[in-house]
């Protein structure tokens, strides 16, 4: 049973369907680990030495005397101790929102310190966004309360990957603004060339590629990788390339598909949420999880080095002029 709880510590992905909660998610991985950890057999309950009452033949008959005997410890019986497991440290990663689904990664044990860690290397995540022309709503889901509608068909293939392409390019550029380097040494273009690049420090959400796999409206879908986001952030994406469509969108769902070195394939679904499961995937992302940790820690390296010497108050005002908050396309 010991073999079994060391073999827990690492991180793991499992996928969240949509109109769960993130919290019921991690509650049902936790309760279906401690109910495989405790069906293992339990050690043998502890034997205490006593001294009993007895009785014995003596010169004068039956005398009482005590004898030394060995009791099983009854504080060690499962109706008094209850379940060897009652808790397991289970932490989370980036989050979903309830109408969201895809990826969901979570650590166990000393997989929590793990989770920091990927959280510092800054990894990119991958959604599908799926969109519908044609009307608008106050939360830019396709749930939410309608208060617009408007016309589509004068929208083609061509204008939406136009309105991606200037989505991209003016992300991009506050990226290179907010990873404070040099981009005149070799260094930086390496990392430019392997895609290393990332902000130094917490930024506004950034969009590092978008492109569109499916046009035939209503309907369209796209492929968005990202940092920093939220999936409300990619709803709105959807509502502004609407209205720059000179028309309405909403978002009909948000699908993530890779959070960092996690895919589809790594996902365990519901069925598969269990103590050989889990510690199979474990330690089949353990490796793949400390390699991109020491490739973290060696871009922290060579960022030191890019550094730009920019001045700290003309580098926040390039920042801000980037990403102006009243608009996620006009940038």
């Amino acid at each position: 049973m010991r073999l079994a709880k060391v073999g827990l510590h690492g991180v793991f992905a499992v996928y969240k369907p949509p109109g769960v909660a993130w919290m019921a998610v991690r509650n049902s991985v936790e309760t279906h680990l401690l109910r495989d950890l405790n069906s293992f057999k339990r050690p043998a309950p502890r034997r205490l030495v006593r001294f009993l009452p007895s009785m014995v033949e003596g010169k004068d008959g039956k005398e009482l005397t005590m004898t030394v005997t060995q009791l099983p410890a009854m504080a060690d019986h499962p109706l008094v101790s209850g379940p060897i497991f009652r808790h397991l440290k289970v932490g989370v990663g980036h989050r979903l929102d309830p109408m969201s689904s895809g990826v969901f990664v979570l650590g166990v044990g000393n997989g929590n310190k793990l989770l920091q860690a990927l959280h510092d290397a800054q990894l990119t995540r991958t959604y599908t966004v799926s969109g519908l022309f044609g009307k608008a709503t106050d939360d830019f889901s396709d749930t939410g309360k309608l208060i617009e509608k408007a016309t589509f068909d004068h929208v083609t293939r061509e204008q939406l990957e136009r309105i991606l392409s200037v989505i991209q390019g003016s992300h991009h550029k506050a990226l290179l603004q907010y990873a404070n380097i040099d981009l005149k040494t070799q260094e930086a273009y390496e990392l430019a060339v392997k895609g290393l690049i990332r902000p130094m420090e917490k930024s506004p959400p950034l969009i590092t590629a978008v492109r569109s796999l499916q046009f035939a409206p209503p309907e369209f879908q796209l492929e968005i990788h990202c940092l920093h986001e939220t999936q409300q952030y990619l709803r709105k994406i959807v509502h502004e390339i609407g209205l720059e469509l000179k028309s309405v969108a909403v978002c009909t769902q948000v699908r993530r598909v890779r959070d960092g070195i996690f895919t589809l394939e790594d996902a365990l679904l519901r069925t598969q949420w269990n103590l050989h499961n889990i510690r199979n995937a474990i330690l089949k992302s353990k490796l793949r999880v400390e390699a991109e940790i020491q490739k973290s820690l060696a871009y922290e390296g060579e960022e030191e080095t890019t550094a730009s010497p920019v001045a700290g108050d003309t580098q926040l005002s390039e920042r801000e002029d980037a990403l102006p908050p009243s608009s996620v396309i006009k940038l």
